[in-house]
């Protein structure tokens, strides 16, 4: 499937994060975040100005890596009204550093595929990070609105590919010849995975030998062993774990969407 433009990622940065802090400022600071279980609407709105604070510093000092940066972590302040002057200073900060950098640029990325070591990982990773914790936000409040098809369609690859997908540099992935087939109905396109299984020694020495793994292809030009339907947002949300199934159905092989299932039941922030 196509990827968005950067200037739509961008775009969606701004609306996403305008409309997550928009949610929390009418929402009761103490209230419950149902998909994120140890966190209050509080603790929601300064995990993503952290998360912005830092990604910001990355882009800023591209492309050195953030301990070569010395980066450190802000301090957060204490009262509502605290919080979110502190939000809005650092995503104006944000917005403006990732507008001001080519997406090409060279730039840190925890990805394992130096394809990823750019800015334009962050415009697209930010995008569907400040996508989803406005799902989160809506959550806490009850005001829920549309993910809109488009960016959630990008989003579902994402989190298959970048998410779920990540292969780290010091392991492997041995496939397997079974698909699954991930098909939006409402933006007429579909993303493929195949399963297999992950190995390596990662750089503390834990072993991982023979492990659950998925990956997303292009179209193997072969039918999918099993098939998952639903609207773009319907799937966004449920593979985020931000909604349950009940608009996803899923047709074909039962053990080749276990396969899938097992490894989509591990959260992922």
């Amino acid at each position: 499937m196509t990827r968005l433009e950067y200037p739509a990622y961008l775009a969606a940065i701004r609306r996403e994060s305008a409309r997550f802090r928009d949610v929390l400022a009418a929402c009761d600071p103490t209230s419950p975040v149902p998909s994120c279980p140890e966190w209050t609407a509080a603790d929601l709105l300064w995990h993503l100005t952290e998360v912005q604070h830092r990604w910001q510093a990355i882009v800023a000092n591209r492309p050195r890596h953030p301990d070569e940066m010395e980066y450190a972590k802000p301090e957060r302040p204490e009262g509502p009204g605290a919080l979110l002057a502190a939000y809005d200073e650092v995503h104006a900060a944000f917005a403006a550093t990732v507008e001001a950098a080519h997406p090409a640029d060279a730039a840190y990325s925890w990805s394992g595929d130096p394809a990823n070591h750019t800015v334009g990982f962050t415009y697209r990773r930010q995008a569907h990070e400040s996508l989803i914790h406005r799902l989160d936000a809506e959550l806490a409040s009850g005001d829920l609105t549309p993910l809109e098809p488009a960016l959630a369609a990008d989003g579902v690859e994402e989190v298959l590919d970048v998410m779920y997908g990540h292969l780290p540099s010091w392991g492997s992935f041995d496939p397997l010849p079974h698909y699954l087939e991930f098909r939006l109905t409402d933006v007429g396109t579909s993303v493929w995975t195949q399963i297999g299984s992950f190995s390596g020694t990662a750089p503390d020495g834990q072993e991982h030998a023979h492990e659950k793994d998925m990956h997303v292809v292009g179209h193997p030009g072969v039918p999918a062993d099993a098939v998952v339907t639903g609207e773009a947002g319907a799937m966004d949300a449920w593979l985020w774990q931000r909604r349950d199934d009940a608009d996803i159905t899923v047709t074909g092989d039962p053990a080749v969407f276990d396969h899938a299932r097992e490894l989509l039941a591990n959260p992922t922030d």
